[in-house]
């Protein structure tokens, strides 16, 4: 007799934070989805699943964009849909072949601001190097879909030499950002002017297989990680890493790249930096033998100027992620609790 799955969800309902990338979806994830439907044999949750289908090994992903407003400074959902797909992909180490897109459209939807966002995907599409083979469209009555949503499906081929996961971590591998931190989630913040506060800042999405193209040509072997810090941003994505792999993150805060305008809009709205999302950063962790190497190419790479080396894998304090500040103290950072900043991707 087959077992009965056991579910260890045990909220009554479900709220934003649930869907905001942090302790709410983890938890969501982890004790309903997981259980009911997951693989047993799949190991840790990633951005993609690899798959063997006649004896080639595939990763897939899929995604769902729900952003807020539809356009903001740097981008729109369109370009949101193909950046976020790919880069999923790219991060498990595949480079992405194609990808199917579903529209959810609100009745009454002008017809200019969908051709304008079909326009971006393309646009965004070209630029990726992938190619939109189908997908589908359904149409919901006037307010029940805040104008449209988009989903995606990507499929791509893995990318020879990269073996990423969390168990292949190991004490005194470094920890790699490709560059500043929080400018897509305080973009979409302002962009809903709803705040009495002006900055420079735009989204940062982007295609990031390029910048993972460059370190895989000089450090493939010793690429052990990789993570787009989306929703629940840096913190969130380092602290599913620390409980995956049983070690400690430890962190210099002087060496995390970010923007003066973000880092003011954070400080003036008591948010922390790194809690908020991104759309064109990775994390990757690298073994040391490789970390110089690494950190050279992503500096030498258009876009990978601000790279840095901002910590590194301890084996204390376990399953934690640990801050050195810029005051010389040391803080724990945890994953996002809540939903500070709903519908940013």
């Amino acid at each position: 007799m087959q077992a009965v799955p056991k579910i260890r969800f045990r909220d009554t309902q479900i709220e934003m934070a649930h869907g905001a990338g942090g302790k709410a979806s983890r938890r969501l994830v982890e004790g309903l989805f997981v259980p009911l439907l997951g693989n047993p044999s799949a190991g840790s949750l990633g951005d993609a699943a690899h798959v063997r289908m006649n004896g080639t090994r595939l990763a897939i992903t899929t995604d769902s964009f729900v952003v807020k407003p539809l356009r903001f400074p740097g981008g729109s959902i369109g370009e949101l849909a193909v950046n976020g797909t790919v880069n999923d992909l790219a991060v498990s180490g595949a480079r992405a072949e194609t990808l199917v897109v579903t529209y959810i459209l609100e009745a009454g939807l002008p017809t200019e601001i969908l051709e304008r966002e079909v326009r971006a995907m393309a646009g965004a599409a070209r630029r990726a190097g992938v190619a939109i083979a189908g997908g589908d469209t359904k149409v919901v009555e006037h307010g029940m879909a805040d104008r449209m949503y988009i989903g995606s499906c990507g499929i791509g081929r893995l990318i020879d030499g990269i073996e990423v996961s969390p168990q292949s971590v190991r004490p005194g591998d470094r920890i790699l950002l490709s560059g500043p931190i929080g400018d897509h989630g305080i973009t979409i913040l302002l962009a809903r002017g709803e705040l009495d506060f002006e900055a420079d800042i735009c989204s940062d999405t982007r295609p990031v297989l390029p910048l993972i193209e460059a370190i895989a040509a000089v450090a493939a072997p010793g690429i052990r990680w990789m993570r787009d810090p989306t929703r629940g941003g840096v913190a969130t994505s380092l602290n599913e890493l620390a409980l995956d792999c049983g070690l400690g993150i430890c962190l210099a805060e002087e060496q995390i790249p970010i923007h003066d305008s973000v880092r003011g809009a954070c400080e003036l709205l008591g948010l922390e930096p790194m809690h908020i999302a991104n759309e064109g950063q990775f994390l990757a962790v690298v073994a040391p033998e490789f970390a110089e190497a690494a950190l050279a190419a992503l500096q030498a790479a258009p876009g990978g100027q601000e790279a840095a080396i901002v910590g590194e894998v301890r084996e204390q304090p376990a399953g934690t992620v640990l801050v050195s500040t810029l005051y010389g103290g040391t803080r724990v950072i945890d994953m996002l609790v809540g939903d500070p900043l709903p519908r940013i991707c």
